[in-house]
């Protein structure tokens, strides 16, 4: 089943649960991944829709630092609980010590010996790690990589 199929059941079940919270959740990542099928002209593949499901699990994690450095805690747990519906549509992440290997591999086989080549180095991740890792790890790892 692919992960739009998969979105769209567990939106039926949560409607049949009234499970309010999970449903709107999921409404809101099924409007993304509409805007972006309609802005784009494109019919989303499971790729796409992990990128999407990243960037509004980036987006709840800038709110809930927002909403706590405004002692929020309300709107907090609120985004904590959107955030973690999202992340069931994620695949399994890759571990620290698995994306710093990855990164060392990649340095190696491009040649990139200092912050300079950062920009290729990046470009050449993202393409690998791409829906499997943290982005916020996989930048740590490569600006390590760089400066040792």
């Amino acid at each position: 089943m692919s992960l739009k199929a998969q979105i769209t059941e567990d939106m039926k079940t949560a409607m049949r649960a009234k499970d309010s919270a999970r449903l709107g959740t999921i409404r809101l990542l099924q409007a993304a991944m509409k805007q972006k099928e309609v802005d784009e002209r494109i019919e989303l593949d499971d790729a796409a829709i992990i990128a999407i499901v990243d960037k509004l699990i980036k987006q709840r994690k800038d709110s809930i630092a927002a909403f706590e450095t405004a002692n929020r805690a309300d709107l907090a747990d609120v985004e904590k609980a959107e955030m973690e519906v999202l992340k069931v549509y994620l695949p399994e992440r890759m571990g620290e010590a698995e994306i710093t290997a990855a990164v060392q591999a990649i340095v190696a086989e491009l040649g990139a010996s200092g912050p300079g080549d950062m920009g290729k180095v990046m470009g050449a991740v993202k393409t690998q790690l791409a829906g499997k890792a943290d982005m916020g790890l996989v930048s740590a790892a490569v600006k390590a990589a760089l400066t040792q």
